[in-house]
């Protein structure tokens, strides 16, 4: 979640695909970064997705994922105030 929240700066040697702050990283770039295999990389971001934490978007044939700000405070929050 990291590299999400910092796409221009984690992914700076991969040329976009489109504009990273607007519609995230291309799975493609997680997967080179990762290492992992896309459709491991694909199901990981999909259970993102479906918490909310990530939100996914489709460009062409590749599919953007950009992490949901919002969200992430919320989490965070709700985090804190458990401890």
């Amino acid at each position: 979640m990291n590299w999400l929240g910092d796409p221009d700066g984690e992914f700076a040697q991969w040329e976009p695909i489109a504009d990273r702050q607007e519609f995230g990283v291309c799975v493609s770039h997680l997967q080179a970064k990762s290492g992992l295999a896309q459709s491991t990389i694909s199901s990981y971001m999909a259970t993102l997705e479906r918490a909310g934490l990530v939100q996914s978007t489709r460009i062409g044939k590749w599919t953007h994922y950009k992490r949901d700000e919002d969200a992430m405070s919320r989490l965070g929050a709700m985090l804190a105030g458990a401890s």
